[in-house]
Order: structure tokens, then C-alpha cells, then sequence
């Protein structure tokens, strides 16, 4: 039986961490975790529900009964809340503006990295996020940190966004982006940090193929 690899991809805000780890994934026969989304669900649960993001006693009794599930559909990933598909509504403004808040209460990472390391337990994995090869999987056989220029993640997000209609102005887009980033990377709960361990990748400039190429042939390395 062929050992089980663990890839830990971190990196701020739109530098292409899900779409590469989803190619990355896909590739190599892993199963693909975005716990960014998993962050998302809980965060559109509580506003659906009108919970105070404050109250962690009201947002953990809620994450207790929330089943967070992923599901490909024709190659796309779909996610969902409790068995209903919430893929579009957890990439609503609304909850892209709230998610660093939920993300940083200690009880919920608590709950959440739990989920993680347990789906992690079971199979080759690609994850992504922004505590992985620090928190959820220290021991990853291979941990790339993702960076690129405000500037850049600004347009990409963009150009996502207006692909499902949200309208959102690039000004405001680069403000949001670069505000995301200070609160990842002071929050007190694992905070965004590159693990020591962990290869550096600049996606600035780079098409998301060329990025695939090099966290593959630093893959090769590993196995």
C-alpha cells in the first residue's frame, strides 16, 4: 500500500490557493479540502440565522448541529449546510467581509481543525488555507506558502466575482483584500503565518498552470 501524502497549501486571500490545490488534487488521485469554505459555511449559517458573530456560546451551539459536507458535481466542488447546497452563498460579500471575524474565535478554529485533521486522516489529502502546515497538518509532507501582490489578488478576486455577478469595484476589492490580510496575520488564533518549513511561492505574474507545475515538481520531490 502506497504511503498516504499530506500537501499543505497556506497563503493569504485570493494568491490561488483553492484553484491550485483543486488542480494539484485532482491531478495526483488526493481528495482536495478547502477549509476556507468550511470558515464560509459557518460564517453564512450565523447570518442566515441572525447570530451575534460575538456570541461564541450561540455560534458554537449552531456550528454543533451544522453538518459541513463537499460534493463534486460535473468537476466542480459544491458545498453544503446541513445537506442544502450553499457553493454560491458562502461567496456573498456579506459573508467574505465577515469570515475573518468567525475564523479567528478560538472554540470554532477548535471545532473546525478537528474536522480537518480527521477528514486529513483517511487518504492522501491537498488542503488549503491559512493555518495548515502551522496547525492542522504539522507534519505535511509538503507545505507551500502562496503570496502574491495586493494588486493582483485584487483583480483576480474581481474578475471572479463579476463571473457570478457580484459587483463589487476593484478600489474596494484591494481595500477589503489588504484589511483581510492584517486581521489573518494579527489575530491571536493561529494566526497567517508561513510555516518554517514551508516553500515559498510568488503566484504574482504566474498563470495558475505554471503554479500547478511547481508545487508538482516540488511534490515529485517528496514522494
Amino acid at each position: 500500500m502506497s504511503k498516504q501524502i499530506q500537501v499543505a497549501i497556506d497563503g493569504p486571500a485570493s494568491a490561488g490557493k483553492s484553484t491550485v490545490a483543486k488542480i494539484l488534487a485532482k491531478k495526483m488521485g488526493y481528495i482536495y479540502c478547502d477549509t476556507g469554505a468550511m470558515y464560509r459555511v459557518v460564517t453564512f449559517h450565523a447570518l442566515e440565522n441572525k447570530i451575534d458573530l460575538k456570541n461564541v456560546e450561540e455560534l458554537m451551539n449552531a456550528l454543533n448541529h451544522l453538518d459541513i459536507s463537499f460534493d463534486y458535481v460535473e468537476g466542480v466542488q459544491h458545498v453544503y449546510a446541513n445537506g442544502v447546497d450553499v457553493t454560491t452563498d458562502i461567496r456573498m460579500p456579506d459573508v467574505t467581509n465577515h469570515v475573518s471575524e468567525v475564523a479567528a474565535i478560538k472554540e470554532i478554529r477548535h471545532e473546525l481543525v478537528n474536522r480537518q485533521k480527521a477528514i486529513s486522516a483517511s487518504q492522501s489529502i491537498v488542503m488549503d488555507g491559512r493555518d495548515i502546515g502551522t496547525v492542522v497538518l504539522p507534519d505535511a509532507d509538503l507545505k507551500i506558502f502562496l503570496v502574491a501582490s495586493v494588486k493582483e489578488r485584487a483583480e483576480r478576486r474581481y474578475k471572479e466575482n463579476v463571473s457570478k455577478g457580484i459587483m463589487t469595484s476593484l478600489e474596494v476589492l484591494q481595500k477589503e483584500i489588504e484589511d483581510r490580510d492584517y486581521y489573518d496575520s494579527h489575530r491571536k488564533e493561529s494566526p497567517l503565518i508561513q510555516a518554517k518549513d514551508a516553500i515559498k511561492v510568488d503566484t504574482t505574474g504566474l498563470s495558475i498552470e505554471e503554479v500547478v507545475k511547481v508545487i508538482e515538481n516540488e511534490l515529485k520531490k517528496v514522494i
